[in-house]
């Protein structure tokens, strides 16, 4: 009986979460049905603010470009909502506000922000998520050009003869 109530709630929690709804901060865009654009789900640690991050860049980062990237926010609990800061590194701008942005509970929102990497290379956009004084931190990379080449594989262990093993690698 219990293991049916928990199913069912899964199930509500599920179809909950594939509802769009209208965003709630200012200088945002109204929440598009994400259920069908591919969106990167963040991993949640324990401890933090419990709020579920999920991303998407839409369009091909370009050094000096603004580029769209949407978040979409779950899991607010708190009576009084949560937030959300932004915070640019290694080459990105955010074009208009940073936040803080207000999470009202009980919704899925949904924001969207215009980055301007200013090379090529990887840059990071820093979401910053807060409920119930926890706070969760997520960082979506951007990678402007071509992804950095790979180190060829290594042949393995190797035994010296003293019988310590040796993991050789190339330097680059």
């Amino acid at each position: 009986m219990r293991a049916s109530r928990s199913l069912g709630a899964i199930a509500m929690a599920a179809l909950a979460m594939g509802v769009s709804l209208q965003a709630c901060a200012h200088n945002t865009k109204p929440a598009r049905d994400i259920s069908s654009q591919k969106m990167t789900t963040a991993p949640m640690k324990p401890g933090g603010s419990g709020i579920a991050v999920q991303y998407r860049i839409d369009g091909t980062p370009e050094s000096g470009s603004a580029v769209p990237v949407v978040l979409s926010f779950d899991g607010i609990t708190d009576p009084a909502g949560g937030t959300v800061k932004l915070r640019p590194d290694g080459g990105l701008a955010i074009t208009g506000s940073s936040g803080p942005y207000t999470l009202p509970a009980g919704r899925t929102s949904t924001l969207t922000v215009q980055v301007v990497p200013d090379a090529d290379g990887i840059g990071y956009l820093h979401v910053f998520t807060t409920q119930n004084g926890a706070t969760s931190a997520t960082s979506i990379t951007v990678q402007v050009g071509k992804e950095p080449s790979t180190l060829p594989a290594s042949s393995g262990l190797k035994q010296t003869p003293g019988g310590d093993k040796i993991l050789s690698m190339p330097v680059k």
